[in-house]
């Protein structure tokens, strides 16, 4: 049987929508913002319960508008997660700062009793990651922030769908980024990007960013570049908004056999799940022991399991050369690079893919 991780041929099997609408597009000639990328932009904002939203190119380019929106740049430093994605690190290089990484928990989320110990002077911001679309616990970063008078961005890029207690992630901070890559919750035919916040006073400085500083056609009021998102990747988005609930609610179903299903394991280690909180599951991971012959006996049965990260950011060269961090308290970040698993979740999996999966992991800890 084959469980595949990659679920974009189905997801745009059926695409004559997209086409149709594609081709009133094309009548419009409205392909640099405009009615299509504004309309998105509000669809989203009223989906999330945001302020203000603005539309860029990906979600990369979503965190470097956000940390340049507030003023982040040389000489600041900004504390995030070492077990996330590049972008999210990279951003705050790309901007001048330094980033300074802390360990995760146990949840796989950065562990906000870990920052006030890498505090300094230099420290502008907090960049909490919601890791593989689960949140982190957001309340004691919020007080940090508050108590030191820090600014917040989160990193919600694989957070389209989920709520802690009822909130949307990329609503919590001072300006927040998203991400609509195709391997997301809600994905683009390509790249797509979203930056949410509630401060008027950083918005309209964006949307001049993303487009150059423009004032108009033949003004700039300062040198920005192009960030826009591209109305075509609009309409994708938005017909995909309309089916985000059901998706997410599918992902979570599954995820529920394998929790299930694995839960028992002593060879295995699943995140913790908060009965408040809703997960998008962009991934879904477990520590397992023997990973490696694991992840190969998977692959020779037809799961397509990955790695989300062998490696941890603070094992990276170029971590070396830009980042603030103490390897010797980043001990669950290591543990993650050397044990994490992530198996397929997706919302067209059957039910007979998830239990073969569950009992293909099973079969090979019976035997070892």
């Amino acid at each position: 049987m084959k469980v595949e991780y990659n679920y974009l041929p189905k997801e745009f099997e059926d695409c004559e929508a997209i086409i149709e609408e594609w081709r009133k597009l094309i009548n419009t000639t409205d392909f640099t913002l405009g009615a299509y990328v504004e309309a998105f932009e509000e669809k989203f904002r009223k989906a999330i319960g945001a302020d203000y939203c603005i539309a860029v190119n990906c979600g990369t380019d979503a965190l470097i508008l956000s940390l340049k929106g507030m003023g982040i740049g040389v000489g600041d430093e900004v504390i995030t997660v070492a077990n996330t994605f590049y972008a999210s690190v990279g951003a705050i290089v790309a901007v001048g700062a330094t980033p300074v990484l802390v360990d995760c928990d146990d949840r796989f989320q950065i562990d906000a009793t870990k920052i006030e110990a890498v505090l300094s002077s230099q420290t502008k911001a907090i960049m909490p990651v919601h890791w593989a679309g689960a949140s982190p616990d957001m309340e004691p970063i919020i007080e940090i922030c508050k108590r030191h008078e820090l600014l917040m961005i989160e990193d919600a890029c694989m957070g389209i769908g989920a709520s802690v207690d009822g909130q949307s992630p990329g609503t919590f901070g001072n300006i927040n980024a998203f991400s609509m890559h195709p391997l997301k919750s809600l994905n683009a035919m390509g790249d797509g990007g979203m930056v949410a916040s509630s401060d008027t006073k950083f918005v309209e400085w964006m949307r001049k960013y993303r487009n150059h500083g423009m004032v108009d056609r033949d003004h700039i009021e300062f040198w920005g570049i192009n960030m826009r998102m591209q109305p075509l990747q609009c309409v994708v988005l938005s017909q995909g908004l309309d089916r985000l609930n059901d998706t997410i609610e599918k992902r979570n179903k599954n995820a529920k056999i394998l929790d299930e299903g694995l839960g028992d394991l002593k060879q295995v280690s699943l995140p913790r799940r908060l009965p408040k909180n809703i997960e998008t599951f962009a991934l879904y991971m477990g520590l397992f022991e023997e990973r490696d012959k694991l992840i190969q006996y998977l692959n020779e049965k037809g799961i397509e399991a990955k790695i989300h990260y062998p490696l941890a950011l603070h094992q990276q060269k170029a971590a070396k050369e830009k980042c603030i961090f103490d390897p010797e308290t980043l001990e669950k970040s290591t543990l993650q690079a050397n044990k994490l698993i992530t198996l397929p979740v997706h919302q067209f999996l059957r039910e007979e893919q998830l239990n073969y999966t569950v009992n293909t992991i099973r079969e090979f800890y019976g035997k070892n």
